[in-house]
């Protein structure tokens, strides 16, 4: 399992965003260049950032982004799931509806998948952008 390359940018974007003073809006351009990402890319996470209520955008020349909310309450698990949806470690960990198999009442792995979905889950969401290890 791994991180997609969508999931990576937009937090690399919103680490770049948030380590800017509040007031100040950022361009794709100086993110993209900042932050080594390709800008037509980025345009497209930035717009789902903004529509998933992370991030707001301002037109015009003195135009950009800015966070829709405190860094605080912005966890990697939050950025993850807007760029790819719930985030699943097997199928198993989710509903009987999810699980393609047909045996979750009876599995012998469903306990285990269960487990590290709840740990993934609990770790990306203890984490945030107030973190002051994301600070450069």
């Amino acid at each position: 399992m791994h991180i997609s390359r969508k999931s990576d940018y937009a937090l690399r974007a919103l680490s770049y965003v948030t380590n800017q003073k509040p007031e100040k809006k950022s361009s794709i351009t100086e993110i993209a260049e900042a932050e080594n990402i390709p800008r037509d890319f980025l345009a497209k996470i930035l717009k789902e950032l903004t529509r998933s209520g992370i991030l707001k955008s301002f037109q015009g020349v003195t135009g950009g982004y800015q966070l829709a909310k405190p860094r605080e309450s912005i966890s990697f698990l939050s950025v993850i799931e807007a760029m790819e949806g719930p985030l699943k470690v097997n199928l198993c960990a989710g509903s009987k509806d999810d699980c393609g198999c047909g045996r979750f009442d009876n599995c012998a792995m469903k306990e285990f998948w269960d487990e590290v979905q709840k740990n993934l889950v609990k770790t990306l969401s203890e984490v945030d952008f107030g973190d002051p290890r994301l600070r450069y």
